[in-house]
Parts: structure tokens; C-alpha cells; sequence
């Protein structure tokens, strides 16, 4: 017989941590590996639309350690869980870093900002970078709240954001789209008439 995907215990809007304490499906820890899945799906979308194998590659890699993540953010901190959880590093930290210097090798000096569109993969890297920058706002307010949060998943966070803006230029410039440089509009009054 199939397992069912149902099991009907979040019913009534509770769920459990790894290591078995009950929480509500609201809990800021809940909102915060539930962001990074979200993260995670959305890198997943960008792979898609991006054909390139190397890029793909590293796209995979940080999969993995998303996965890492949300499972580190899952885990009840006063209780050791029965499974071994994958640990997170500074290597991958590193690994990023070195992603983000090579394309930033072969891209032009940014002179303005960019606006996000150009084509449907730029786009999707933006989203997942906003959506990156606020999975590391809820990790930073667990922290604040003095819930346990690895001190390396905050800093991965906020290194894969990077990483996620300087590979939207990257698909840009591979993919041929034109990037979308913002130009602000200023306004002026002159003779008491705003203008434009």
C-alpha cells in the first residue's frame, strides 16, 4: 500500500519541530524554513529557465545546502533529534563567494541600478533573491528573538542573495536581454511648476 501525503495532524494548525515539540503552524521557526523552501523552489525555477550546465550545477549545490538549512531551521534547539542532520559550513560560504567573482569577472562595471525584467530567467533570479533576502529577515529575527538560529545560515543568506543579484546580471549578459537600468525621474519646480 502507497504512504498517504496526508496525514491530517496539521488540522488544527499545529505542526512539529524535528524532535517532536508541538508548534503553531504561525511560529516565526515555521515562517522561517517555510520561506527557504519557498527560496528553494524558486532556484529551482530559475534552472529551468536558464539553460546553462555549469550554472545548474552550482543551482543544485545550493539546493542542497537550502535543504541543510530548512532542516537545521526545523530542529527543536533543546532536543537532540534522532536522525543526523546535514551540518552547513564556511566552505560553502566560500563556494559562493568564488561563484560570485567569476561571472563578476566577465560582467561590465555596474554604473546604475538595475531593474529586474529583461526575461523571464533575470526575473526569476530577482524573485528568488527577494525572497532570499526575506528568509535571512526571519532567520535574523529568531535570532532576535533569542531562538537558536546557526550563526552560518544567516551568513549563508545573506552571501546566496549576492549571489542571486550577480546572477541575474549573469543570465542577462549570457542570455543576450537587455539589462534594465533604472532611471529615476527628478522632479524640479521652476517658476512654481513641477517638472519633470
Amino acid at each position: 500500500m502507497a504512504l498517504k501525503i496526508y496525514t491530517k495532524t496539521g488540522d488544527l494548525g499545529k505542526t512539529s519541530l524535528i524532535g517532536g515539540t508541538q508548534v503553531s503552524k504561525s511560529h516565526i521557526r515555521i515562517d522561517s524554513y517555510g520561506t527557504v523552501d519557498e527560496l528553494n523552489s524558486y532556484i529551482g525555477l530559475v534552472s529551468d529557465y536558464f539553460e546553462d550546465e555549469k550554472t545548474n550545477c552550482t543551482l543544485k549545490e545550493i539546493q542542497d545546502r537550502l535543504f541543510t538549512i530548512g532542516s537545521s531551521l526545523a530542529c527543536d534547539p533543546d532536543k537532540e533529534p534522532l536522525m543526523k542532520i546535514p551540518d552547513l559550513n564556511e566552505s560553502d560560504i566560500e563556494f559562493l563567494e568564488i561563484e560570485i567573482d567569476s561571472m563578476n569577472e566577465i560582467l561590465p562595471p555596474m554604473k546604475s541600478f538595475i531593474l529586474p525584467g529583461g526575461s523571464v530567467a533575470v526575473s526569476t533570479a530577482h524573485i528568488a533573491r527577494c525572497v532570499c533576502r526575506r528568509a535571512e529577515r526571519c532567520c535574523v529575527n529568531m535570532k532576535e528573538q533569542l531562538l537558536y538560529v546557526d550563526p552560518l545560515v544567516i551568513k549563508y543568506l545573506n552571501r546566496l542573495s549576492d549571489y542571486l543579484f550577480v546572477l541575474s546580471r549573469y543570465i542577462s549578459q549570457q542570455s543576450g536581454a537587455t539589462e534594465l537600468k533604472w532611471k529615476p525621474r527628478i522632479s524640479q519646480k521652476l517658476n512654481g511648476h513641477v517638472v519633470s
